[in-house]
This record gives C-alpha cells, sequence and structure tokens, in this order.
C-alpha cells in the first residue's frame, strides 16, 4: 500500500530574528519537535541567518526555505542574493507572497522566472497565490487566483509540476492585515478545488491529484487542526505563529496526529 500523503508545516519567519536569536529559537524549537516522515516541518528564517542555521539544523528534523532571492543565477546585481548560492543551504523558496506583490511590486513575470529558478537550481518553489479584500468584495476571487497560478507556473513542464508547492494564502486573511478575518472551510475548499481543476486542465488529472496544497492566513494552534483536516489541504504555510514556540510545536503535533486517507 502507498505511503499516506505527506503534510507540510511551514513557519515563514519574515524581518524577525537576529542570528543569533534565531540560533536560539531554533534550538529551542529542536528539543520539543521530535522528527516524522508523516510531517515535513520547514523553517523560513531571514536570509542573513540561513548560512549559520544550515551548519546547526538537524536535516531530518528540520528543512530551510529562503524568503526571498534574484531569479538571476550570477551577475552584476548589487545586493541580490541567488538560488546558486543558497544551494546546500535551502530545500525550498517561498515564492509570490503577498508582501512580495504588493509591498515589493514583483510582477507576475518576476514570480515565473524565480518558479523556474527554484526548479532548475534543485529546490523546491512554494508558490503563493490568493485575492486581496477588493478583489473578493469585486467578485474576482476566481479571475485573481487564475491569474497567479498560470502565470507563476507559466515556465513549468508537464514533467517538472510535481516539483511545486502551492500555497493559498487569501490577502485579507494574513494576521499582519489589519483587518484580518481568518478564512471559513468553504472558502478554503472552494479554493482548493479551484486550484486543481485548473492544474488538472494545465497538466492532468495525475498532477492535479498529486500536487500539494497548503493553506496560509491567521493560522495559530486554535485554527490549524480545522485546516488541516479540510480534505485536499497538505499543510499549513504560518506566519506570526511560527515565531512562538508554544504554538508552532502545538501545530506540528496537531499535523502529526490528523489523518488523511488519500494516497500519493
Amino acid at each position: 500500500m502507498d505511503a499516506p500523503r505527506k503534510k507540510y508545516i511551514i513557519g515563514n519567519w519574515k524581518m524577525n530574528f537576529t542570528p543569533g536569536e534565531a540560533s536560539l529559537y531554533l534550538n529551542k524549537l529542536s528539543t520539543r519537535i521530535q522528527p516524522t516522515r508523516k510531517v515535513q516541518v520547514v523553517l523560513a528564517p531571514s536570509i542573513v541567518s540561513l548560512q549559520s542555521l544550515s551548519l546547526q539544523v538537524n536535516r531530518r528534523q528540520f528543512k530551510l526555505a529562503t524568503q526571498n532571492f534574484y531569479w538571476r543565477d550570477y551577475g552584476a546585481f548589487t545586493g541580490e542574493v541567488a538560488l546558486t548560492q543558497l544551494r546546500g543551504f535551502v530545500g525550498y523558496a517561498i515564492i509570490g507572497h503577498s508582501e512580495r506583490r504588493y509591498l515589493f511590486n514583483e510582477t507576475e513575470k518576476d514570480i515565473a522566472q524565480k518558479v523556474a529558478a527554484a526548479i532548475r537550481n534543485g529546490i523546491t518553489p512554494v508558490l503563493c497565490i490568493g485575492e486581496t479584500a477588493l478583489e473578493r468584495k469585486d467578485g474576482e476571487t476566481s479571475a485573481a487566483i487564475y491569474s497567479q497560478l498560470t502565470s507563476g507556473l507559466h515556465e513549468v513542464s508537464k514533467e517538472d509540476i510535481d516539483k511545486v508547492i502551492i500555497a493559498y494564502e487569501p490577502v485579507w486573511a494574513i494576521s499582519s492585515n489589519k483587518n484580518a478575518k481568518p478564512a471559513t472551510p468553504i472558502d478554503i475548499v472552494e479554493a482548493e478545488h479551484f486550484i486543481r481543476k485548473h492544474i488538472a486542465k494545465l497538466y492532468g488529472k495525475e498532477a492535479s491529484e498529486a500536487i500539494s496544497i497548503l493553506y496560509g492566513g491567521s493560522v495559530n494552534k486554535n485554527t490549524a487542526a480545522g485546516y488541516l483536516e479540510i480534505e485536499g489541504i497538505d499543510g499549513l504555510l504560518i506566519g506570526g505563529a511560527s515565531l512562538i514556540a508554544d504554538q508552532f510545536c502545538a501545530i506540528v503535533e496537531i499535523a502529526k496526529g490528523v489523518k488523511d486517507e488519500r494516497q500519493y
């Protein structure tokens, strides 16, 4: 019998923790989270902490992700960091996060090129997509998700689609948004079905069923179980709660206990 689908718990630390603080926090997590094949725990520290944490981390316990990078592999790009420089440090890359889209004006072309760069460098892209509050209010949720999904995957071949993770992250539900409100299971199920339907159109039914889809937006230990129990949701992308050891460890334990009858 095939193994159950793996759950992903990704902690996005954003612009928090000095390298020293990050090291202490990783040590705290390492004493409380035991490795398991069922749940892949991924930590995304600030880029200045990646090298030191890569030497400290137990890779059976945690994988590391970069929050950002430039899609070129080398060149005269002052201040930027390429994935060629991060190979060996990270196994995952967060791409298309709403803060990169709306605060730093990353374009759909930028995001597509980043996804392609991750794949050619052997790093798993976590492509974030999701509508804003205004798009939702105007009935444009499907159009926004479709545009971000198809443009983000524009350079991904049928042979490489299994190397991509999708994170549905409605902007209106992110806790850093002062008007945030949690998404309901119905909201998430509708988005998950929509994403899989269009993956099927682009890459086939098998790819649609196999691709991992995560949810992100105001996730904490009180809401995590409800999200993880939604059929078709394969894990969580966590912001604020990933900075609090009690919260993050509790979410990982919840993920370990969630039953998933679906198979690869």
